[in-house]
């Protein structure tokens, strides 16, 4: 059940990020073309940077699921299969809570408890904890940064659900609780 959740999800991800990489190319082409005939549109390149990060972040979180990450394999390659095993669910423990840390950064980061204690009142939440995330402008686009930092929480939560998952659907590890 986990694997399928992961799964689909990974799906979502990928396809997102492969609109995103259009996205990208596009953002790209129409800066050449508007360069060329002299009015340029200054908000282009950063909307191809935001684009660009959400799609990195897309990526990587499939990537877990995939097993597609980038992976140095001359010392598993020669240990023994029972070892390669072991050597592999420690990887997928240490994923999984490199992924948790993430989700509690940014909880720590965006502050939701925090704001919500303050009525959702960002000039008050921005008071009480020095934290402007809320606050700040894209430079050019005038949207709230946390609108590009959002991808934060995707990226932590696909990682922690691709990181559950292959842990418990790995042959020798642990076995997912039936329901």
């Amino acid at each position: 059940m986990l694997m399928r959740i992961s799964s689909a999800w990974a799906r979502i991800e990928i396809a997102l990020a492969a609109c995103l990489a259009v996205s990208v190319t596009l953002l790209i082409l129409l800066n050449v073309v508007t360069r060329s005939l002299g009015s340029a549109l200054y908000w282009v390149d950063e909307l191809a940077i935001y684009a660009m990060a959400w799609m990195t972040f897309l990526g990587a979180s499939a990537a877990i699921h995939f097993g597609h990450s980038v992976a140095i394999t001359v010392l598993t390659d020669a240990l023994p299969a029972g070892a390669r095993r072991v050597v592999a669910i420690l990887v997928d423990v240490i994923v999984l809570v490199f992924a948790l840390f993430m989700l509690w950064f940014c909880w720590r980061w965006f502050g939701l408890y925090m704001l919500g204690q303050q009525g959702f009142d960002v000039l008050a939440f921005q008071a009480k904890t020095f934290n402007f995330i809320y606050a700040e402008p894209t430079t050019t686009l005038g949207i709230g940064k946390v609108w590009v930092w959002s991808v934060m929480w995707l990226f932590a939560f696909g990682a922690t659900l691709h990181g559950l998952a292959n842990l418990f659907s790995r042959p020798g590890a642990v076995t997912e609780p039936a329901q």
